[in-house]
């Protein structure tokens, strides 16, 4: 998988994620871990899009919090810590929803609209669980695009 695509904000988002994993003390990057680094990054598309939905870092955390000792999934190499399976497919599914939107690079939205696709992840779970759906968070993003 290449991530040539990644803009310098999703490429920033990837790594975070990374170290937001290493902060839990655990030994893979989950999805739970890039809708983290989303919000923590500051000032993303993909950030504003969750705020205007309602959602923050400590409010997201907080309700991942409760999930993490059930997520336990199985893991694959991905750079420094492996990441789980649905990480994998949340940024092959990124690079898909970029091409589809004619974007050449893959930016922090997709990783988003990436994360509410996968209905197996718990960054997803835990998305529909603060009340954000799929629909919304695509109707949201596509307003933002067109307005960037």
């Amino acid at each position: 998988m290449s991530l040539k695509r990644l803009s310098d904000d999703a490429r920033a988002v990837v790594k975070l994620a990374n170290d937001i994993a290493h902060e839990f003390g655990l030994e893979y990057v989950g999805t739970e871990h890039i809708l983290l680094a989303i919000l923590r990054h500051g000032d993303n598309l993909a950030a504003r899009v969750l705020r205007r939905l309602g959602l923050d870092e400590p409010k997201v955390r907080a309700a991942l919090e409760n999930h993490f000792q059930k997520a336990k999934e199985d893991t694959w190499v991905f750079g420094r810590l492996p990441g789980s399976p649905h990480y994998r497919n949340v940024i092959e599914q990124a690079m898909e929803i970029a091409t589809q939107l004619d974007s050449k690079t893959i930016g922090s939205a997709h990783l988003l609209l990436a994360l509410c696709h996968d209905r197996q992840s718990l960054a997803h779970f835990t998305l529909t669980e603060l009340g954000v759906t799929h629909k919304k968070c695509r109707e949201q993003v596509l307003r933002e695009l067109g307005a960037a």
